[in-house]
């Protein structure tokens, strides 16, 4: 429990660093709800990686953690940009977008991201927490991977 105290917070600030970092690279500005964001989200990816490690792929683990991306994204936007007015980002100008909140464009990317966040996390807690080496997790993926496949044909 001690372990998890230090743990979370950690983690959460790497995540709000990594994705204000990216944001301020790609966008030259941001928000600390982005770091707040960021946080949430790299926290919330590294629990479901760490409770389903074993049992998923990481193609369904990257799906699950686009939708929860986005739609985190959904809801941030429809406070920070909506209701306060903050107008912090704004999609409408992309297809497929939703109240210009989430966009399929992003929902993608944050697909394709969501494996160096699975990754990064790993390491993190094998680095800081002494917990399972990242090497022997992909091996392990590797083999749920094939079994799921062999079962499919």
């Amino acid at each position: 429990m001690k372990d998890q105290l230090r743990k979370l917070p950690f983690l959460f600030g790497v995540g709000g660093a990594a994705y204000y970092t990216a944001e301020m690279t790609c966008r030259g500005y941001s928000h600390w709800t982005m770091f707040v964001l960021g946080g949430i989200c790299f926290v919330i990816i590294g629990l479901l990686e760490y409770r389903l490690r074993y049992s998923r792929s990481y193609t369904w683990l990257m799906t699950v953690s686009s939708i929860i991306i986005t739609s985190l994204e959904f809801f941030t936007g429809l406070i920070v940009n909506r209701w306060l007015g903050l107008g912090v980002w704004d999609y409408s100008g992309q297809p497929f977008n939703l109240m210009g909140q989430v966009c399929l464009l992003f929902s993608v990317i944050w697909y394709f991201l969501s494996y160096a966040a699975i990754v990064l996390n790993n390491y993190l807690r094998c680095w800081f927490f002494h917990e399972e080496h990242p090497h022997v997790l992909a091996q392990k993926l590797q083999e749920i991977s094939s079994r799921q496949t062999a079962a499919t044909k």
